[in-house]
């Protein structure tokens, strides 16, 4: 009798463990389909967010203006945005673009002209001698340069190529997220309470201090070092289209990357200087080297005003961040992985030391149970 019991309950559970595996694996398809429909979505919507959640301060601030007109305080702020960001990206992405195809049809053509090195390159440290001769070759015979230089320039010219190929949709990228920050901040309570209400019910009751803790960590980082990497780009890069420098974007956006990975833009600047030394008037090339100075050491009293707004979060991960996300994802990987690995330690730290985060961002330990 003991037997037919024990069996009888053998078979039950053996019917009900293959019941929730069907479940399981029924919902874990119907999550990966979701998934994949909602993939090209993710990274416009990861954007948005961020998006929304730095420029929520000054939402809320253009609402209280507004008489409390949450929308119509959205679609200003959205133009705003638009306008600011938008307009250089696309100016700077059209005139990559157009260099790096202007200059393909010139080497086709066999009518691209280099200037001479100007004097005293050839007494450069470690680089000078090399530089030196591979730049007059250059100027005086381009196919022997290409020719000879062949194998180290091709990754360089892929990659030129690659970066001005999506130039144009990281501008159409920026501008959906710009377009749906624009609608969730339209709905900021609506998205809030969502936020709350999830974090609630996967961190228990100090969810709602955590979204806070979440905001200020990428208020934090989106302002204190990317919106100063943007700032850099976009001036130089500016700058740059006004004295006429080929490929303005391509070299604004290696200013960019160099900006969030924590590198002075100098190490793009500098050389671009003695470029518009040798082709633009003394006067011209004078002012742009005072101007190319001053977009160099402008971070020194951007950051501080920036970074004191939110949650300190240590350099490395930023850097590590960035070069990860960029790894994953390219330039839009860059903005992305960093604020995302900072999001990460910022929660990993507060959930490690037992600590629950205020509503400005600080951490402060969780209460001793009685």
């Amino acid at each position: 009798m003991t037997h037919s019991v024990k069996a009888e309950e053998d078979r039950a559970f053996v019917n009900r463990a293959v019941e929730a595996a069907i479940r399981i694996g029924l919902l874990a398809g119907i999550t990966l389909w979701c998934f994949y429909i909602v993939k090209p979505f993710v990274m416009p919507v990861l954007w948005a967010i961020i998006f929304a959640v730095a420029l929520f301060p000054i939402f809320r601030w253009l609402k209280s203006k507004l008489g409390g007109r949450g929308g119509l305080a959205a679609t200003v702020l959205t133009l705003v945005a638009l306008g600011i960001l938008i307009v250089p990206i696309v100016m700077l992405s059209t005139s990559t673009i157009g260099s790096v195809q202007a200059m393909t049809k010139e080497i086709e053509a066999g009518t691209l002209a280099v200037p001479p090195p100007p004097e005293g390159v050839a007494e450069w440290p470690v680089v000078g001698e090399r530089l030196s001769v591979a730049w007059t070759l250059a100027a005086d015979n381009l196919q022997d340069f290409l020719s000879r230089y062949r194998e180290q320039l091709l990754p360089i010219w892929g990659w030129m190529a690659a970066q001005a190929a999506g130039a144009g949709a990281a501008a159409l990228l920026f501008l959906l997220a710009i377009l749906i920050a624009g609608l969730l901040m339209a709905k900021a309570d609506g998205a809030v309470a969502a936020a709350n209400s999830l974090a609630t019910r996967i961190a228990g009751e100090d969810g709602a201090a955590k979204v806070s803790m979440a905001g200020a960590t990428i208020r934090s980082v989106v302002q204190g070092v990317l919106g100063v990497a943007v700032i850099q780009s976009l001036a130089a890069g500016i700058g740059m289209l006004v004295v006429g420098v080929p490929g303005a974007g391509l070299w604004a956006g290696l200013i960019l990357i160099l900006a969030v990975v924590q590198l002075p833009p100098i190490f793009v600047m500098g050389p671009v200087i003695l470029y518009v030394f040798t082709s633009a008037s003394t006067g011209t090339a004078v002012l742009f080297l005072i101007f190319g100075l001053i977009v160099s050491v402008s971070d020194t009293f951007l950051k501080p005003l920036f970074l004191g707004r939110g949650v300190a979060v240590p350099m490395p991960v930023i850097l590590i961040g960035a070069i990860g996300g960029m790894m994953m994802s390219g330039v839009v990987g860059l903005f992305a992985g960093a604020v995302v690995l900072a999001l990460g330690y910022q929660l990993t730290i507060a959930w490690v030391q037992g600590e629950a985060p205020t509503v400005d961002g600080s951490v402060e330990p969780e209460p001793t149970p009685a």
